[in-house]
């Protein structure tokens, strides 16, 4: 049976990459950005929840007194 050439398989994987790099790039490249970055307003609308106008606080196990 005979062997298997792999004499080859290092330039073909580099020149697959370097043309995907390549492919990649350009694409990028050729993508339209924005030419400056435009500011939204978000206006924040005020909800009415039962716990806006008390405080509240959670009390984790660790942190009740002993009894």
């Amino acid at each position: 049976m005979p062997q298997l050439d792999t004499s080859t398989w290092f330039t073909m994987i580099t020149s697959t990459l370097m043309g995907l790099l390549i492919f990649f790039q350009t694409k990028i490249a050729k993508h339209p950005y924005p030419s400056y970055p435009t500011l939204k307003h978000n206006t924040l609308t005020p909800s009415k929840t039962p716990w806006e106008n008390k405080w509240t606080k959670i009390y984790l196990p660790h942190s009740l007194p002993p009894q």
